[in-house]
Protein backbone atom coordinates (compact mmCIF):
# COMPACT_ATOMS: atom_id res chain seq x y z
CA UNK A 1 0.00 0.00 0.00
CA UNK A 2 1.29 3.44 -0.93
CA UNK A 3 0.42 6.88 0.42
CA UNK A 4 1.42 9.51 -2.12
CA UNK A 5 2.03 12.93 -0.54
CA UNK A 6 -1.36 13.15 1.20
CA UNK A 7 -2.96 16.41 2.28
CA UNK A 8 -3.10 16.89 6.02
CA UNK A 9 -1.21 15.14 8.80
CA UNK A 10 -1.92 11.55 9.82
CA UNK A 11 -1.59 9.99 13.28
CA UNK A 12 -1.94 6.19 13.28
CA UNK A 13 -2.13 3.83 16.25
CA UNK A 14 -2.03 0.04 15.98
CA UNK A 15 -4.80 -1.36 18.17
CA UNK A 16 -4.41 -5.09 17.52
CA UNK A 17 -1.99 -7.13 15.39
CA UNK A 18 0.51 -5.42 13.10
CA UNK A 19 3.29 -8.01 13.10
CA UNK A 20 2.74 -8.50 9.37
CA UNK A 21 3.17 -4.80 8.57
CA UNK A 22 6.50 -3.19 7.71
CA UNK A 23 7.63 -0.08 5.90
CA UNK A 24 9.44 -0.50 2.59
CA UNK A 25 10.76 2.99 1.81
CA UNK A 26 13.56 3.55 4.27
CA UNK A 27 11.81 3.39 7.62
CA UNK A 28 13.15 1.37 10.57
CA UNK A 29 13.64 -2.37 10.16
CA UNK A 30 10.68 -3.10 12.41
CA UNK A 31 7.13 -4.37 12.26
CA UNK A 32 3.88 -3.02 13.64
CA UNK A 33 2.54 -4.07 17.05
CA UNK A 34 -0.28 -3.07 19.36
CA UNK A 35 0.42 0.40 20.77
CA UNK A 36 2.85 1.42 18.01
CA UNK A 37 2.44 4.99 16.75
CA UNK A 38 3.09 6.33 13.25
CA UNK A 39 2.97 9.98 12.20
CA UNK A 40 2.93 10.98 8.55
CA UNK A 41 3.33 14.77 8.07
CA UNK A 42 1.53 16.50 5.22
CA UNK A 43 3.24 15.97 1.88
CA UNK A 44 5.23 12.88 2.90
CA UNK A 45 4.95 9.66 0.92
CA UNK A 46 5.34 6.14 2.26
CA UNK A 47 5.10 2.53 1.06
CA UNK A 48 4.07 -0.43 3.19
CA UNK A 49 3.91 -4.21 2.98
CA UNK A 50 0.92 -5.75 4.78
CA UNK A 51 0.67 -9.54 5.07
CA UNK A 52 -1.55 -10.12 8.13
CA UNK A 53 -4.83 -8.67 9.41
CA UNK A 54 -4.62 -5.89 12.00
CA UNK A 55 -6.71 -3.11 13.46
CA UNK A 56 -5.64 0.51 13.75
CA UNK A 57 -7.03 4.03 13.93
CA UNK A 58 -6.10 6.91 11.64
CA UNK A 59 -6.55 10.49 12.81
CA UNK A 60 -6.39 12.88 9.85
CA UNK A 61 -5.72 16.51 10.85
CA UNK A 62 -5.80 19.38 8.32
CA UNK A 63 -2.65 21.49 8.31
CA UNK A 64 -4.49 24.71 9.17
CA UNK A 65 -6.03 23.09 12.26
CA UNK A 66 -2.63 21.81 13.42
CA UNK A 67 -1.04 25.23 13.00
CA UNK A 68 -3.89 27.07 14.68
CA UNK A 69 -3.67 24.73 17.69
CA UNK A 70 0.10 25.16 17.82
CA UNK A 71 -0.18 28.95 17.80
CA UNK A 72 -2.89 28.81 20.46
CA UNK A 73 -1.06 26.31 22.69
CA UNK A 74 2.37 27.95 22.69
CA UNK A 75 1.56 31.56 21.70
CA UNK A 76 4.15 31.20 18.94
CA UNK A 77 4.20 31.72 15.19
CA UNK A 78 2.68 28.66 13.53
CA UNK A 79 5.65 28.33 11.17
CA UNK A 80 7.76 27.24 14.14
CA UNK A 81 5.71 24.05 14.44
CA UNK A 82 7.69 20.81 14.25
CA UNK A 83 5.97 17.69 12.95
CA UNK A 84 8.54 14.92 12.34
CA UNK A 85 7.83 11.66 10.60
CA UNK A 86 7.44 8.82 13.12
CA UNK A 87 7.28 5.07 12.43
CA UNK A 88 6.42 2.36 15.00
CA UNK A 89 7.18 4.53 18.05
CA UNK A 90 6.27 3.95 21.68
CA UNK A 91 4.28 6.96 22.91
CA UNK A 92 2.03 5.90 25.81
CA UNK A 93 0.29 9.26 26.32
CA UNK A 94 -0.54 9.61 22.64
CA UNK A 95 -1.63 5.97 22.45
CA UNK A 96 -3.98 6.50 25.38
CA UNK A 97 -5.75 9.52 23.85
CA UNK A 98 -6.02 7.84 20.44
CA UNK A 99 -7.67 4.84 22.11
CA UNK A 100 -10.08 7.25 23.80
CA UNK A 101 -10.78 8.75 20.38
CA UNK A 102 -11.49 5.30 18.94
CA UNK A 103 -13.92 4.42 21.73
CA UNK A 104 -15.70 7.77 21.45
CA UNK A 105 -16.18 7.46 17.68
CA UNK A 106 -17.33 3.83 18.01
CA UNK A 107 -19.93 5.01 20.54
CA UNK A 108 -20.99 7.93 18.35
CA UNK A 109 -19.90 10.47 20.99
CA UNK A 110 -18.68 13.30 18.75
CA UNK A 111 -17.96 15.68 21.61
CA UNK A 112 -15.79 13.20 23.49
CA UNK A 113 -14.04 12.41 20.21
CA UNK A 114 -13.31 16.10 19.63
CA UNK A 115 -11.87 16.39 23.14
CA UNK A 116 -9.70 13.31 22.54
CA UNK A 117 -8.51 14.69 19.20
CA UNK A 118 -7.58 18.01 20.80
CA UNK A 119 -5.74 16.26 23.61
CA UNK A 120 -3.89 14.01 21.15
CA UNK A 121 -2.54 16.99 19.22
CA UNK A 122 -1.57 18.88 22.37
CA UNK A 123 0.14 15.78 23.82
CA UNK A 124 2.09 15.46 20.60
CA UNK A 125 3.21 19.08 20.73
CA UNK A 126 4.55 18.83 24.28
CA UNK A 127 6.17 15.39 23.91
CA UNK A 128 9.93 16.10 23.89
CA UNK A 129 10.63 13.13 21.61
CA UNK A 130 8.28 14.08 18.79
CA UNK A 131 6.60 17.48 18.85
CA UNK A 132 7.65 20.96 19.84
CA UNK A 133 8.92 23.93 17.92
CA UNK A 134 11.83 24.95 15.74
CA UNK A 135 14.41 27.41 16.96
CA UNK A 136 15.00 29.46 13.85
CA UNK A 137 14.50 32.91 12.42
CA UNK A 138 11.41 33.50 10.32
CA UNK A 139 10.57 36.40 8.06
CA UNK A 140 7.22 37.98 7.48
CA UNK A 141 4.18 37.21 9.56
CA UNK A 142 3.16 39.25 12.59
CA UNK A 143 5.61 40.31 15.28
CA UNK A 144 4.95 38.82 18.75
CA UNK A 145 3.82 42.14 20.28
CA UNK A 146 1.38 42.66 17.39
CA UNK A 147 0.01 39.13 17.84
CA UNK A 148 -0.61 39.79 21.52
CA UNK A 149 -2.37 43.08 20.82
CA UNK A 150 -4.57 41.43 18.21
CA UNK A 151 -5.44 38.52 20.50
CA UNK A 152 -6.30 40.92 23.34
CA UNK A 153 -8.48 42.97 20.99
CA UNK A 154 -10.32 39.89 19.71
CA UNK A 155 -10.97 38.54 23.22
CA UNK A 156 -12.21 41.94 24.39
CA UNK A 157 -14.57 42.37 21.44
CA UNK A 158 -15.95 38.89 20.83
CA UNK A 159 -19.44 40.16 21.65
CA UNK A 160 -19.20 42.72 18.86
CA UNK A 161 -18.66 42.74 15.12
CA UNK A 162 -14.92 42.36 14.50
CA UNK A 163 -13.88 43.81 11.16
CA UNK A 164 -10.81 42.87 9.19
CA UNK A 165 -9.90 46.53 8.81
CA UNK A 166 -9.95 47.03 12.58
CA UNK A 167 -7.45 44.20 13.04
CA UNK A 168 -5.34 45.44 10.14
CA UNK A 169 -5.16 48.87 11.75
CA UNK A 170 -3.73 47.33 14.93
CA UNK A 171 -1.11 45.59 12.79
CA UNK A 172 -0.47 48.82 10.85
CA UNK A 173 -0.96 46.96 7.57
CA UNK A 174 -3.40 47.04 4.69
CA UNK A 175 -6.31 44.64 5.05
CA UNK A 176 -4.97 42.47 2.21
CA UNK A 177 -1.42 42.29 3.60
CA UNK A 178 -2.64 41.78 7.16
CA UNK A 179 -4.76 38.81 6.13
CA UNK A 180 -1.74 37.14 4.51
CA UNK A 181 0.52 37.80 7.50
CA UNK A 182 -2.13 36.60 9.95
CA UNK A 183 -2.55 33.30 8.13
CA UNK A 184 1.23 32.84 8.05
CA UNK A 185 1.47 33.34 11.82
CA UNK A 186 -1.67 31.51 12.92
CA UNK A 187 -2.25 28.93 10.21
CA UNK A 188 -5.82 30.14 9.65
CA UNK A 189 -7.52 33.28 8.41
CA UNK A 190 -8.59 36.04 10.83
CA UNK A 191 -12.20 34.97 10.30
CA UNK A 192 -11.35 31.36 11.14
CA UNK A 193 -9.53 32.39 14.32
CA UNK A 194 -12.37 34.64 15.51
CA UNK A 195 -14.95 31.94 14.78
CA UNK A 196 -12.94 29.44 16.83
CA UNK A 197 -12.55 31.83 19.76
CA UNK A 198 -16.31 32.52 19.76
CA UNK A 199 -17.06 28.82 19.98
CA UNK A 200 -14.51 28.42 22.77
CA UNK A 201 -16.12 31.24 24.76
CA UNK A 202 -19.55 29.71 24.19
CA UNK A 203 -18.27 26.38 25.52
CA UNK A 204 -17.07 28.01 28.73
CA UNK A 205 -20.35 29.92 29.18
CA UNK A 206 -22.53 26.86 28.60
CA UNK A 207 -21.35 25.47 31.93
CA UNK A 208 -23.44 28.21 33.57
CA UNK A 209 -27.18 28.89 33.59
CA UNK A 210 -27.48 31.73 31.06
CA UNK A 211 -30.01 31.18 28.27
CA UNK A 212 -28.41 30.03 25.03
CA UNK A 213 -29.74 33.06 23.18
CA UNK A 214 -27.98 35.31 25.71
CA UNK A 215 -24.75 33.35 25.32
CA UNK A 216 -25.01 33.69 21.53
CA UNK A 217 -25.20 37.48 21.88
CA UNK A 218 -22.31 37.57 24.36
CA UNK A 219 -20.14 35.59 21.94
CA UNK A 220 -20.85 37.79 18.92
CA UNK A 221 -23.23 35.52 17.03
CA UNK A 222 -26.03 37.24 15.16
CA UNK A 223 -28.65 34.83 16.52
CA UNK A 224 -29.08 31.61 18.47
CA UNK A 225 -29.42 29.67 15.22
CA UNK A 226 -26.16 31.22 13.94
CA UNK A 227 -24.39 30.08 17.10
CA UNK A 228 -25.92 26.61 16.82
CA UNK A 229 -24.60 26.19 13.26
CA UNK A 230 -21.12 27.44 14.15
CA UNK A 231 -20.99 25.44 17.37
CA UNK A 232 -22.00 22.20 15.68
CA UNK A 233 -19.48 22.80 12.91
CA UNK A 234 -16.74 23.29 15.49
CA UNK A 235 -17.65 20.55 17.96
CA UNK A 236 -19.97 18.08 16.24
CA UNK A 237 -22.82 18.75 18.70
CA UNK A 238 -25.37 21.49 19.35
CA UNK A 239 -25.01 23.93 22.26
CA UNK A 240 -27.96 22.24 23.99
CA UNK A 241 -26.34 18.81 23.72
CA UNK A 242 -23.04 20.22 24.95
CA UNK A 243 -24.72 21.80 27.98
CA UNK A 244 -26.59 18.61 28.76
CA UNK A 245 -23.37 16.63 28.68
CA UNK A 246 -21.59 19.16 30.88
CA UNK A 247 -24.37 19.07 33.47
CA UNK A 248 -24.39 15.27 33.54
Amino acid sequence: MSYERPDGHTFSLYLTGGAGTRRLDGGPAAHGRPGALCVMPQGHSSEWEITDPFEFVHLYVPDDLMRRMFAETFDRDSRLMVLPEVTFADAPALARTLRHLTKAMSAGDHLLAEEAMTQTIKDFFVDPHYGGMRSRAISGGLAPHIRRRIQDYIEAHLDETIRLQDLATIGQLSAFHFQRMFRASYGVSPHGWVAHRRVERAKSMLSGMEPIAQIASACGFSSQSHMTRAFKLGTGVTPSAYRQRQSS
